[in-house]
Formats: C-alpha cells, sequence, structure tokens
C-alpha cells in the first residue's frame, strides 16, 4: 500500500524552481559569456574562453597531419563521445526528463496553457473551439500581446547566442540595429509568437527533434521511469473528472500504457493533480512515478466501466 501523501505537495514546486533557474540560465549564458557562439569571431564561447578546437589556420598549415589529428580528438570527438551517450542514458532511464523539468519551451507552454484555461476553460485553442468557449476579445488581446513579448524575448535570447549580447542590446535600445539581426528578430518574434499561441505542445509532441530522441531512448527501458496507473484501485476514479488528463501540458492520457505517452514529459502534474484529489484517501494517489515493469502495461479503464455492481431494477 503506497503511503499516504500529505495535502501540501513539494513536488510542482521544485519543478518551479529547476525550470525556473534553467529559464534564467537560457537567458542570461550569452549576456554573461558562458556559452554561445560568437559569429563575428566564428568560434565559440565557453565561460568566457574562446573555445577553437585549438585549431588555428596559421598552426594547421604548419604541423603535421598527426599533430592536427590529436586536436581534432580530445577537443572535438571526445567530448561528444562523452556527452552523447550521457545524454542518451539518461533519458533512457528518465525518459523526457529534461523537457518536462529545465526546457525552456516547455516551461512557456505550461504558462501559456495556463492563462489559456483562464480563458476560456481549456488549455488549448483547438480544445477551447471544439467546447465552443471563445472567451472575450480583451482577453485574447492580453495574451496575445504576452504571446507576441515572449515571442520577441525568446528571439532576442537566440540572436544573442550568436552576436555579441551588450552590443546587440544597445544597438536595440539606441535604434541602431543592423538590417540582417533585425529581419531575423521580426522573422523569429513572428514565427514564436504563432507558435505559442497556436501549436505550443504540438511543437513538443512532434517538432522537437531533441524530444523524440529522448522519448525513443525511454522507450527501448522497459524498466525507465513512467506514471503508473494502480488499476486495483480503478474505482476510485468514479467521482474524479479526470483531473489528471486534465492537467497534463501535452494532452495525453495519463493514465494509459507508455506507448500511449511516448511524448510524456515527465512533468508529473498528473500525479500532482490526483494527489490533490486524492488527498483525503488513506490509500493515496492512484499515479504513481516509479520504475517500468517490461511485463506489465498500464491500462486505460474508462470510468463508466468501473461501477460493476448489479444495478437494481425500476420499480
Amino acid at each position: 500500500m503506497p503511503a499516504p501523501t500529505t495535502n501540501k505537495d513539494t513536488l510542482q514546486r521544485n519543478r518551479l524552481l529547476t525550470r525556473s533557474g534553467f529559464f534564467l540560465l537560457f537567458l542570461l549564458a550569452p549576456v554573461l559569456n558562458i556559452f554561445r557562439y560568437d559569429l563575428t569571431e566564428t568560434h565559440f564561447i565557453l565561460f568566457g574562453f574562446p573555445l577553437s578546437f585549438n585549431l588555428d589556420l596559421d598552426w594547421v598549415s604548419h604541423s603535421a597531419p598527426a599533430e592536427v589529428a590529436g586536436q581534432i580528438l580530445v577537443w572535438f570527438v571526445l567530448p561528444i563521445t562523452v556527452l552523447v551517450p550521457l545524454v542518451l542514458w539518461v533519458a533512457w532511464k528518465w525518459g523526457r526528463i529534461y523537457c518536462g523539468w529545465l526546457c525552456p519551451h516547455f516551461s512557456v507552454v505550461e504558462t501559456i496553457n495556463h492563462l489559456m484555461t483562464r480563458i476560456t476553460g481549456r488549455p488549448t485553442l483547438w480544445e477551447a473551439l471544439k467546447k465552443g468557449r471563445r472567451g472575450k476579445f480583451i482577453h485574447w488581446t492580453g495574451l496575445t500581446l504576452v504571446c507576441g513579448l515572449i515571442g520577441f524575448s525568446w528571439a532576442l535570447a537566440l540572436l544573442s547566442y550568436l552576436l555579441p549580447p551588450i552590443p546587440l542590446y544597445t544597438d536595440l535600445i539606441t535604434g541602431n540595429l543592423a538590417f540582417y539581426p533585425s529581419v531575423f528578430l521580426a522573422v523569429a518574434s513572428t514565427v514564436f509568437t504563432l507558435d505559442f499561441l497556436f501549436a505550443r505542445h504540438l511543437f513538443c509532441k512532434y517538432g522537437c527533434a531533441f524530444g523524440v530522441v529522448q522519448s525513443i531512448a525511454w522507450m527501448t527501458n522497459g524498466r525507465g521511469r513512467l506514471v503508473t496507473f494502480d488499476t486495483a484501485r480503478a474505482a476510485a476514479c468514479r467521482d474524479c473528472t479526470r483531473a489528471c488528463d486534465e492537467a497534463c501540458p501535452m494532452r495525453l492520457p495519463t493514465r494509459s500504457h507508455k506507448r500511449a505517452k511516448f511524448t510524456c514529459t515527465q512533468c508529473l502534474q498528473c500525479v500532482s493533480a490526483c494527489r490533490e484529489v486524492q488527498k483525503d484517501n488513506p490509500e493515496g494517489s492512484l499515479l504513481h512515478w516509479e520504475p517500468g515493469q517490461p511485463n506489465r502495461q498500464t491500462v486505460l479503464i474508462p470510468v463508466h466501466q468501473l461501477d460493476t455492481a448489479p444495478r437494481k431494477g425500476r420499480t
């Protein structure tokens, strides 16, 4: 029997801390020269130091092939052979945990989902239109402005990874931004704004190559961590209005089998929602984040099938 959960669920608070910290890192990394690529100098900058793999053209032209190959091996091949397996191993064990706990784009997805729910009662535009909930014009105007502001900040942040940030911000404030950076900001801001308004979680599902790679690695591990459903206590779902499914930012059937949750980001909002619904239940939540069992699949049980007691005939 799982331990009862307390009324104060700290799971999402911990996620908020990790997501906020990584979002700030995403915005400030170029400014602080933690990591960026300088197009003007044509090399990476890592922790304030130029990262050119020690392959100066003059040095290459006067060096033996073995020396050049050694530099490429040490500064390029070896880091990749360490980093790529590490990322795949993390995804193999925990799935898209980067997406759910760190990814700046997914943080925006959750934020706008929350705002959309307040406007229409549904987290996505398509669900709202299907339910006939259009919201008020003034609210949509505000949401569009928010998406536009976030889209512009994203475009500016990405541009600061390619151009020296301080001169970029100075030129932007003084109105002296060059033509090509201006075009980049305009196009990227428009694309991001449209994405955040209409297709944010769809991009996470189908457009993010890094997310798909994580999902594939996770699916190959039958013991990888996932959200499981306690089918033995499925009757406890009878009085719930699918709070777990409604809480999922990716709009997945949270009580279903692993294949149906291929794009799960391990944000565990479904678990938190179930904990809240079952907070007065001494047996606790029906959803748990735990290692999978290769020979066991959790199966979605429709609520209308839970009541197996015979119905009394009308008198």
